[in-house]
C-alpha cells in the first residue's frame, strides 16, 4: 500500500516510521511510505503556507495553493473519482471538525491501494482543500492537538496493521478490540489540531466553522462574499450557521448535548429543511 504524508515537519516522521509494525511493514515491502514537504510547493523567498483568515479571527490558516500543487504532483485521482469509488486512493484531511476515525474507517482504507494523509497545523486549513480537493475529513479525538502530524501517524499505524501480513497472524488483527465482529464500545472521537483550547469546537460544543484566507479566487472557487464585506454582524452569523451545518453532517452527536440558543435552533432548522 502506498501512503503520502504532507506536512510542514517531515522530520516528525522519523521516529514513528522507524519502529514496530510499520517498520517490519516498509521492510517487507507491503507499505511504502513517502513524507512530502509541503514549503516545496511554495513560490516565495520565505517559503510561506500560510496566511490570515478572511472575516477576522485568530490565528492563521493554511493556504490552497501549495496543497493543491502537491497533489498535483503527486498524480492523484480526480476527487470526482474517488468519490465514485472508481478509484483505489483516497486523500484524508485530518481536522478538527471531521468525521469520526474508528476501526470500520480504518478498516475500508486498508482495502485501498493508496492513502494521501493532509496534516493541518495553525488555525486550520484553507476550506476549499476540504470542499474540492479531500474525499474525506477525519478525526481522532476530542482533544487538543498543535498539528494533524500526529493524528495522521495514528491514522498509518491503525490501517498498516490491518494490511495483509502486517501482523504475521491475521487472526490477531480479526480478535482485536473494536475489530468486525467484536463489540464495539464508545469511543472519544474528533481529533483536535488547534493551537488554543477553545478553538476545537465553536462556541456551545460545536464543531468550528470553515476557515479561508488568501487568495479570494483560488482557480475558480471563490471566498464567501460575506467574508470579505466587512459586515461584522453577518460574518458572526455565517460562521455560526457555517458549524452548526458541518456540526449536522460530520458528528450530529454533538448536538445532542450543545448549547443552543433560539437563532442556533432557527438556523438549524432551515438547515435541515435544505438539506430535505
Amino acid at each position: 500500500m502506498q501512503f503520502d504524508i504532507i506536512t510542514i515537519f517531515p522530520d516528525f516522521f522519523r521516529g514513528p516510521l522507524d519502529h514496530g509494525i510499520i517498520r517490519r511493514a516498509r521492510e517487507a515491502g507491503l507499505a511504502n511510505i513517502r513524507v512530502v514537504d509541503l514549503r516545496e510547493f511554495t513560490h516565495d523567498r520565505h517559503r510561506t503556507v500560510d496566511d490570515r483568515p478572511f472575516g477576522g479571527g485568530e490565528g492563521m490558516v493554511l493556504k490552497p495553493e501549495p496543497i493543491f500543487e502537491c497533489l498535483e504532483s503527486l498524480q492523484v485521482a480526480p476527487r470526482e473519482t474517488r468519490l465514485a469509488d472508481t478509484s483505489t486512493e483516497s486523500v484524508v484531511l485530518l481536522s478538527a471538525q471531521g468525521q469520526r476515525f474508528d476501526q470500520g474507517v480504518a478498516e475500508e482504507l486498508a482495502s485501498r491501494e493508496r492513502l494521501v494523509l493532509i496534516c493541518g497545523r495553525y488555525e486550520g486549513v484553507d476550506e476549499r482543500v476540504n470542499a474540492f480537493l479531500a474525499d474525506r475529513e477525519l478525526s481522532i479525538g476530542d482533544y487538543v492537538l498543535s498539528g494533524g502530524e500526529l493524528a495522521a501517524a495514528v491514522v498509518l499505524d491503525t490501517v498498516t496493521r490491518l494490511l495483509p501480513g502486517a501482523l504475521g497472524n491475521e487472526a490477531s488483527a480479526r480478535q482485536e478490540s473494536f475489530s468486525a465482529g467484536t463489540v464495539r464500545q464508545p469511543v472519544p472521537v474528533v481529533e483536535g489540531q488547534r493551537p488554543a483550547p477553545s478553538s476545537t469546537c465553536a462556541s456551545g460544543g460545536l464543531l468550528d466553522y470553515p476557515h479561508y484566507t488568501r487568495p479570494a479566487e483560488f482557480r475558480g472557487m471563490a471566498v464567501p462574499e460575506v467574508l470579505v464585506s466587512g459586515d461584522h454582524e453577518q460574518i458572526r452569523r455565517w460562521r455560526r450557521r457555517s458549524a452548526l451545518e458541518k456540526t449536522l453532517h460530520n458528528r450530529p452527536d454533538l448536538l445532542q448535548e450543545a448549547d443552543l440558543s433560539r437563532e442556533d435552533q432557527e438556523l438549524l432548522a432551515q438547515i435541515s429543511g435544505k438539506r430535505i
